[in-house]
């Protein structure tokens, strides 16, 4: 009820201001060639009067026919429509009116009651179709704005929902390789099992409050890959070289949370898991241009098809251009005959 209230006395407030500057507009032209005098402003006011009346009773009317929820071009025609009518109501009321109130001008007074009449319909007609154009753009302004407010509101509902629905693929698809990993260890080893678990709850412990953040700085996601290569040192011994080149000043920057780390588990599950040999994971990350760059380099061969990166690289992708938009971006590619390399590149402002 207030929120009409407040639309009702905006609308009379414009209906009263403009109808105030049409008098305002004909009085300083009256006085500028005097012609202003008491027949002037009897039939100023009565134009006034009733054109008030008749634009209240046409804004009635498009409201009556939905003129507003139609198409475009339906609105036109409506709207010429609309103006057409009232205007040879007005004309017509204007036209008797200042005949019975004796306001007619002499040059009025020699023409015929169809000149007067199609004369008073032109004008008010230019004015009435002044008077849509006005009340149009308005309506069209003010829905196309909330139009666009209801679609950033959508895309930012989306924006969540998407990312919230990455999260929720990305932990239990490191859960569950991690458990595998310590399952393979249980029998082998008991007590490096134990450390495993000890590991995966360090790396759970982060996971789940980083949930409550779009982005975490690059010192906690580091802290999150660290537990997770300590539990793969345990199974792969040997076999697993780490290697860190990470430059101080880009521990505070932001990134997307477990991104960094489902690089790498990438990185051991298609690079290091495929070897016999010994492999190298390397982890680097420096400012270059106003960038984040962030690489994960390790043995092995690039297997993945077009069309086919799994989902733990299409999210990474997903996750940075959702977060960042088109500034972001995210590769892998063959580095050298024996290397792979995954980088991503986060803008910094």
């Amino acid at each position: 009820m207030d929120l009409y209230l407040r639309n009702i006395s905006k609308y009379w407030l414009f209906q009263f201001l403009g109808w105030m500057m049409f008098a305002g507009i004909n009085i300083f032209f009256a006085l500028t060639y005097k012609l202003f005098d008491a027949q002037f402003i009897g039939r100023l006011g009565a134009y006034v009067a009733i054109g008030l009346l008749m634009s209240h009773f046409m804004r009635m009317t498009i409201i009556w026919l939905k003129l507003m929820q139609r198409s475009i071009n339906y609105q036109l025609m409506g709207f010429i429509l609309v103006s057409i009518v009232f205007a040879i109501m007005l004309g017509i009321g204007e036209t008797y009116l200042s005949m019975l109130a004796g306001l007619e001008y002499k040059e009025e007074a020699k023409w015929s009651i169809s000149q007067k009449i199609s004369s008073n319909v032109f004008s008010t007609f230019i004015y009435l179709f002044i008077w849509n154009c006005i009340y149009f753009i308005y309506h069209y302004v003010a829905e196309s704005r909330k139009n666009q407010l209801d679609n950033l509101k959508l895309e930012a509902l989306v924006k969540s929902l998407e990312l919230k629905t990455i999260k929720s693929h990305i932990n239990p698809h490191f859960i569950f390789n991690a458990m595998n990993s310590i399952r393979a260890l249980i029998d082998e080893d008991p007590h490096r099992a134990r450390e495993a678990v000890t590991a995966l709850s360090n790396i759970l412990r982060s996971s789940m409050s980083s949930d409550q953040y779009e982005t975490i700085t690059l010192e906690r996601e580091l802290n999150i890959v660290k537990d997770y290569l300590a539990l793969e040192l345990i199974r792969f011994e040997d076999r697993l070289n780490v290697q860190y080149g990470i430059d101080d000043e880009t521990l505070d920057h932001q990134v997307p949370p477990m991104m960094l780390q489902t690089l790498v588990e990438n990185a051991i599950k298609h690079g290091i898991g495929k070897t016999v040999h010994q492999g190298e994971i390397s982890i680097m990350a420096h400012e270059t241009n106003g960038q984040l760059e962030l690489s994960v380099i390790n043995s092995g061969m690039l297997e993945i098809k077009e069309g086919h990166e799994g989902f733990g690289l299409q999210s990474t992708a997903n996750r940075l251009l959702f977060i960042f938009g088109d500034a972001a971006n995210f590769s892998i590619r063959q580095l050298d005959k024996d290397r792979v390399e995954a980088k991503v590149i986060i803008p910094l402002s």
